[in-house]
């Protein structure tokens, strides 16, 4: 998946921690196309704020602010980690909305470059997570925690190299790090942390790469190798299943989605030619134990990333030399694809959904100085998307 802005897909808990997880990938040699030629894709409708409305605290948006991670705190509330065109840099900024995009407004940010996971070196930010309005991460080659909805972001103590994946669930905070040794090779952890504070505990250490952490409701699960690392308790007790795609060279495990409270569907990808991989996707019922073939999404893009709104409601997100949504209203039996951007392949990043209706994703990464970084929202869980303006 070298070509595409993997957003792990994860729902979160509305009436409790936030979920969602993301990394981002580097876009394809070719070019992608102008802001103007992605004007088909259908645009949120901007309604006058009813009178009463409480506006976020915060200052104007950065003008041609461009966002990278996005995080929900409820149904209407979101930050967005991004930046804008600034005299000064570094220029990442933070965002936020308390009406589902219809306004916005501007807070203050670590004090560090946007980046890119396996990319950028030295002290750089590409992730944000909420837990409550008030209590956030941001991070990347480093950690940053906000306890006043993001007014102050002082530096946190993590296990450092490079943090490609954290979500809070249960009170508790899950992490994959990323360490790069002497000779270029790396290794890979999960680790846990109460929300509260304290020391890291190490649950899991691998010399191959660890997945992105998706949750939905109570649940989290993260692919190992060519197993699943499922919790149900925020890390505290883990199990671990084998799946179903262990083929070797291919196919080989991409992504995977929770359906709560004990589903999970699978995403394998196979052979790739000219811009295509044999995409298979397998369900669960018993959050791993077994799996079952459900059926095989188009072949067109590099590998792919999956989500779940509804239980046996499907996403895929995947890029090569164009940007595509799949959608699955079966649990995978059928599919349809509801979004073609011909973009060149700026790709996605954290696609999850926040209720069984709504859903978001960014299409084209800013660290990239040509891409769009624009939020999508689906109110329908899947279906059809619109794209936001900041």
């Amino acid at each position: 998946m070298n070509r595409l802005f993997a957003g792990a897909c994860g729902g979160l808990l509305i009436a409790g921690l936030t979920a969602g997880c993301g990394t981002a990938r580097p876009p394809s040699a070719a070019r992608p196309a102008t802001a103007s030629a992605l004007q088909q894709a259908p645009r949120a409708t901007v309604t006058a704020i009813p009178a009463g409305t409480t506006l976020p605290s915060g200052g104007p948006v950065p003008a041609g602010f461009r966002g990278a991670s996005v995080t929900f705190v409820s149904s209407l509330e979101a930050l967005v980690l991004g930046t804008a065109p600034c005299k000064h840099a570094p220029c990442t900024s933070v965002v936020r909305t308390r009406d589902r995009g219809v306004s916005w407004r501007g807070l203050p940010a670590p004090v560090v470059p946007l980046g890119q996971p396996g990319i950028s070196s030295g002290r750089a930010a590409w992730g944000i997570r909420f837990a409550t309005p008030e209590y956030g991460f941001v991070f990347g080659n480093g950690l940053w925690v906000t306890t006043d909805g993001g007014k102050h972001w002082p530096a946190a103590a993590y296990p450092g190299g490079s943090i490609v994946s954290l979500e809070v669930i249960d009170r508790q905070v899950l992490a994959v790090t990323m360490r790069r040794g002497m000779a270029g090779d790396a290794r890979w952890a999960l680790l846990r942390r109460p929300l509260a504070g304290g020391l890291w505990a190490r649950l899991v250490t691998q010399a191959s790469a660890i997945g992105n952490i998706v949750t939905q409701a109570r649940v989290a699960a993260i692919i190992d190798g060519t197993s699943v690392l499922v919790t149900g308790n925020g890390g505290l007790t883990i199990t671990r299943h084998p799946l179903p795609c262990t083929a070797s060279p291919f196919p080989v495990p991409a992504s995977v989605a929770v359906q709560a409270p004990h589903g999970l569907a699978l995403l394998c990808t196979g052979q790739g030619y000219t811009g295509h991989t044999d995409k298979t996707v397998y369900v669960s019922g018993d959050l791993g134990a077994t799996w079952k073939l459900a059926g095989h999404p188009a072949s067109a893009g590099d590998d792919g990333v999956i989500a779940a709104s509804a239980p046996g409601h499907l996403t895929i997100a995947t890029t090569s030399a164009a940007s595509w949504l799949y959608y699955s209203a079966d649990n995978g039996k059928t599919w349809r694809t509801v979004v073609t951007y011909p973009d060149g392949g700026q790709g996605w990043n954290d696609l999850r959904f926040t209720t069984t209706s709504d859903g978001l994703v960014i299409h084209g990464h800013p660290y990239y100085g040509d891409m769009l970084g624009q939020l999508l929202l689906t109110g329908n869980g899947g279906r059809t998307w619109h794209v936001v303006r900041f």
